[in-house]
Formats: C-alpha cells, sequence, structure tokens
C-alpha cells in the first residue's frame, strides 16, 4: 500500500440501553466521537439520548450449570457484584444497572459502573472484600481469580456463576444470553444478542481477492508490558471481519508475543491498533514510536493508529458490533487515503 497518512480512531462508545429492573430509569447517555485536528487525538463527546424503556420481572429462582460445570442455584439478583468489566456491562445493558453494588476496577462502561464502589482487580479477589457487599449473586468469567477465592465464597454460600467468554464472532452473543438466563431475564438476553448479531452480520466484510490492510494489535503497558496480540484475542475476529489481515496470522501467534523489530519489519502491518489507555501510557503516538521496530513499519512511518476504549476493544462485549461497523469504516479510510497518495 501506498502512504498513508496520520489516522487516529473515534474513541468510540455507544451505549446499549441503560434501564431498570423492576423499576423505570431515566435517560441514558451515549458518546459521539470528535476529533481534534492539532493533535490528532479523538476526544469523546457526550450527548443526551433518549433510551427505551423495559420493566423486567426476573424469573427466580433458576438452577444451572455454568460454564466451568458448576451446579448454582440463583434465588436474588437484589445485588449483583459482576467480578469483571464485560460481564459488569452486559448486566447494565439488560437493564439491571440499579441492582448492581459493586464491581471489579475493569469495569469501565457504562460510566455508572465504573462509578461504583470496587472490589479490586478480576484476577486477584479478597472474599473478604466481597462478603462485605453482601451480594445475592456473583457473575464473572473465567479470568476471575483466584479459584481459592471463588470456592471460599461458595463455602459461604454466595451463588457463584462463571458465564462463556470465548474471543469469537458467536462470544458476545453467547455471554449475553448466558448473564442473561442466570439473572433470570433470559428473554431480554436473547433479544439483546439478536441485535447485536445482525449488527455484527450487517457489518462483516468478505474476504474477496481485494488488498487486504495488514493490522498489528498491540497490548501496550509503559515499558514494562509491550505484546503483539494473537489469535486468542477478541481483536483477531474484529481485524478478519473488518476486512483486514491480522499479523498474528503472518507471524503465526497464538497467544500474544513480545514485541521485537524483526518480527513487526517481517509482517510489515499498516495499521497499528491499540486499547487507548496504553497508547496513553507510553505517551501517545510519539512514544509509541519508540517500541521495538514500530518506526520503521509502514503504519509507524504514516502514524496510522486506531486507538480504541479497552474495555471496548478488548472485552468482547455487548458494544462489539459498533465497535466493528467503526473498524470497517476506519479501515477503509486509511486504505482510501493510500490510494490517494
Amino acid at each position: 500500500m501506498k502512504k498513508i497518512k496520520e489516522t487516529k480512531s473515534k474513541k468510540f462508545a455507544l451505549l446499549g440501553a441503560v434501564l431498570a429492573s423492576l423499576l423505570i430509569m431515566p435517560s441514558c447517555t451515549s458518546s459521539q466521537s470528535e476529533v481534534t485536528p492539532e493533535s490528532g487525538v479523538t476526544e469523546a463527546s457526550s450527548v443526551k439520548k433518549e433510551s427505551t424503556v423495559y420493566e423486567i420481572e426476573p424469573v427466580l429462582p433458576i438452577t444451572l450449570t455454568d460454564s466451568i460445570g458448576n451446579t448454582v442455584t440463583v434465588e436474588s439478583i437484589e445485588r449483583i457484584i459482576p467480578l469483571d468489566g464485560s460481564v459488569a456491562e452486559v448486566v447494565f445493558a439488560l437493564g439491571l444497572g440499579p441492582n448492581v453494588v459493586a464491581t471489579d476496577r475493569s469495569a469501565t462502561w457504562p460510566p455508572e459502573a465504573s462509578d461504583l464502589p470496587q472490589i479490586g482487580y478480576q484476577r486477584s479477589l479478597s472474599a473478604e472484600t466481597i462478603a462485605g457487599f453482601t451480594p445475592t449473586v456473583l457473575i464473572g468469567t473465567d479470568i476471575a481469580g483466584p479459584e481459592k477465592t471463588l470456592d471460599d465464597l461458595r463455602r459461604l454460600g454466595y451463588s457463584v456463576v462463571i458465564v462463556p467468554s470465548e474471543a469469537t464472532m458467536q462470544g458476545p452473543a453467547e455471554k449475553i444470553r448466558a448473564v442473561a438466563k442466570a439473572l433470570g431475564v433470559p428473554n431480554r438476553g436473547k433479544e439483546l444478542a439478536l441485535q447485536l448479531e445482525n449488527t455484527i452480520e450487517a457489518n462483516t466484510q468478505s474476504r474477496g481477492d481485494e488488498e487486504r490492510p495488514i493490522v498489528a494489535a498491540l497490548y501496550i503497558r509503559g515499558k514494562g508490558t509491550q505484546l503483539v496480540l494473537g489469535r486468542n484475542s477478541a481483536t483477531h475476529w474484529l481485524i478478519n471481519a473488518a476486512g483486514g489481515e491480522n499479523v498474528a496470522d503472518i507471524l503465526d501467534i497464538e497467544k500474544y508475543k513480545t514485541i521485537t523489530p524483526e518480527s513487526l519489519l517481517r509482517a510489515a502491518p499498516e495499521i497499528l491498533l491499540v486499547p487507548s489507555a496504553g497508547l496513553e501510557s507510553v505517551g501517545g503516538i510519539d512514544g509509541l514510536l519508540e517500541v521495538g521496530g514500530i518506526s520503521q513499519t509502514p503504519a509507524g512511518i504514516n502514524r496510522a493508529v486506531l486507538a480504541y476504549d479497552d474495555q471496548l476493544l478488548l472485552g468482547n462485549g455487548p458494544r462489539t458490533g459498533e465497535l466493528l461497523e467503526q473498524l470497517v469504516e476506519d479501515f477503509r479510510s486509511i486504505i482510501t487515503q493510500s490510494e490517494s497518495n
């Protein structure tokens, strides 16, 4: 591909309906993107938007087998604690946000979730801290841990439900249906999942003979963590569905691999896809170009960087359909700029 002008993504945030559980909630907010030409950085601006109002009558108690084979009975959703940010986002999208009493620190969307008390981080949870919130149900993915903490909570009588979190195109809808079932609102889950599936299907690009941009998804946390994400990340199917070619296929990366000049130069990515917090942790694009070999790639030379909210990009949650739509638009914009130079 020819020279690409500097490209920034829109920090994309589209709030699914934040609704009521046995209540009627006021209107919610969503975000639109607004590019700042001086810096190239995309800023999110909040706009008021009318939301659909749902009245949800949970069907409880429910006994189910969760994704790791445990039989769990949920008798009440009066005090919900999602154990990670992606599950918290689903709970709010289902209209059960008013029932959430705490979240882990990865819960950044919707804003109401990040304003709640925190239980710590999903991988290093404390049974004592969680029990202090007297939850009626705990719900998370297999990332939640350590396992001893979860076992302690089960022994104390808490309902702990683990839902699937596959990093695939089907993963977001499966997660929504599983969370909805566990919380006694399966029909609302089916509705939300179907909407998401339709959005994904409508925006998935066919893999024809046309040239596809080579895209590297990076996970950056300062100088200590600088990785190329592999096929096990949700970014893999998103890149392919949006019409790109993932460097994970070129470099045969399954999980992740430390960024090296040799590997990046061999893959020659034309677009870099990064979580916004990671980009900020190295000081923006200028700092990113100092990471091993990036400045010498086509993407680095042309400053073709797309940065999205961490939870949106990596969470494979209910906003993933809209994220795919945005990726398609951004990839096309880069291709158009390339062809015009």
